[in-house]
């Protein structure tokens, strides 16, 4: 369920134009032998679906960390009075879901304002027009880009997530509420579904086979043919070239090599740093902590267009920043300030579920607030960190938009090659780029979840 989270936007929107798009495979197919096709994915409602499809992964991760730590026995007590497996779903979970969700609908409606893929790949063809790409028309498509009208727009984003922050502040007001997490709190324990089992997991299959795997199958098949058409076998087109092309050229490689750097640093940097932030403000008396947290917030409301161009001029106007210019250190600082709200979405509803009497606990004996925080809050919320180190890494590893502004030659990432290679019209090396760039994340994730099943160990030895 989490496979579209793995996956740029840029990507996923191209496998499914390669597939579900006016020419794409699929629609061909069935224009062919039934006449007709059931969407039409270049109208709003179209793109309106595909965008909730690659941003519900997120939804998911944040639900699950938080669920993880819910404590079994607020379940057990309301099934021993006699209420149903739904009842206590609705009743006792969903509830106690409330921060994860509403930190989910904040950062997903945010993500929709300023998504670019979906409106590029899809919403371009039909001349339809929507905010990212009137952005991008107008600061990368003139020659003299109006910064000003940049700016103005990243204002209305701005006041449009304080509004949402206002509203999460007011379902949240009451947060002992959904503390779950005390001394001898119990571990949650699977529902039995019964015969809904089989129907459930065919929908799971349905879903992933229409939504990644298929896509991401029509992709890596069309970096190997020439043309991918039912109209046409593509085992007489077949060939090797555009994966010759990303070795034999330098800045592919040059890419690949500076995103694995760029994500696998900037992203422990930026979980180290949510993790303090989060501390603060949930796990201390620090006066002003509502502020920063609605500070963390505020950096998901500015495109990363205008992220870019707000890190270039700042580097280019503070003295003694310009040797950050066209550096992989600028866009570690940009990429990790845009991450802060989904970071922190991934962090604070775990941390707010414990119970603050465990670390005072811990400082009644002798701790610190640093060792507090440390020895015992860290290992708690230890799946919610390793939850954030992920999604941090696969954004840092895809990102593109605010980096456009910020790279120099030599410093090219995957996601700015690309995309100066998309626009150009050569489908081929983009699709050969976007399997390199899948695979390698698929092998760093399996990694993760290894070193994650074996962290416990390590913590309950010491």
């Amino acid at each position: 369920m989490l496979g579209p989270i793995y996956i740029s936007q840029l990507v996923l929107a191209l496998g499914w134009y390669v597939l579900y798009g006016p020419s794409g495979y699929v629609t061909l197919f069935l224009q062919q032998w039934v006449g007709d096709v059931p969407w039409n994915l270049t109208s709003i409602p179209g793109m309106g679906v595909l965008g909730g499809l690659a941003m519900a992964p997120v939804v998911m991760l944040f639900c699950t960390s938080s669920l993880s730590l819910m404590d079994a026995s607020l379940e057990d007590a309301a099934r021993s009075t006699g209420a149903s497996p739904l009842r206590v779903v609705r009743s006792i979970t969903l509830p106690l879901l409330r921060p994860a969700i509403v930190y989910s609908l904040l950062l997903t409606f945010v993500g929709g304002l300023e998504m670019l893929s979906i409106p590029l790949v899809f919403g371009w063809p039909a001349n339809l027009e929507f905010f990212t790409t009137y952005l991008l028309r107008e600061s990368m498509g003139q020659s003299d880009p109006d910064y000003g009208l940049l700016g103005a727009a990243a204002l209305v984003l701005l006041a449009t997530v304080a509004i949402f922050v206002l509203v999460q502040q007011k379902l949240l007001a009451k947060r002992q509420r959904f503390i779950t997490v005390r001394g001898k709190s119990q571990r949650p324990k699977p529902i039995a579904i019964g015969r809904w089992r089989w129907a459930l997991f065919s929908a799971f299959i349905v879903y992933l086979a229409f939504t990644v795997v298929l896509p991401m199958m029509a992709l890596t098949l069309r970096s190997f043919v020439q043309y991918l058409t039912p109209l046409m076998s593509p085992w007489d087109y077949l060939t090797l070239g555009f994966y010759r092309t990303l070795w034999e050229q330098d800045i592919y490689v040059r890419s690949i090599g500076n995103s694995l750097v760029l994500s696998t640093i900037g992203a422990a940097l930026a979980t180290a740093l949510i993790a303090l932030i989060t501390a603060v403000i949930q796990r201390s008396d620090f006066r002003y902590a509502k502020q920063l947290e609605m500070v963390t917030l505020f950096p998901r409301a500015v495109p990363g267009m205008v992220a870019g161009i707000g890190f270039l001029w700042v580097v280019l106007w503070v003295p003694g920043l310009n040797l950050l210019h066209g550096t992989l250190a600028i866009m570690i600082i940009c990429f990790t300030m845009r991450d802060l709200p989904s970071a922190y979405a991934a962090v604070a509803p775990s941390f707010l579920q414990i119970g603050k009497e465990i670390d005072q606990s811990a400082r009644v004996a002798g701790a610190s607030w640093w060792r507090a925080c440390l020895s015992v809050i860290v290992p708690i919320a230890k799946p919610a960190l390793i939850a954030c180190y992920l999604l941090v890494f696969i954004s840092f590893f895809k990102e593109y938009a605010s980096a456009v502004f910020l790279y120099a030659p030599g410093n090219e990432i995957i996601g700015t090659t690309m995309l100066s290679v998309w626009a150009k019209g050569e489908v081929g090396p983009v699709a050969a780029l976007s399997v390199i760039q899948l695979a390698l994340t698929l092998v760093l994730v399996v990694i993760l979840a290894r070193f994650g099943r074996v962290l416990p160990r390590a913590v309950e030895g010491d």
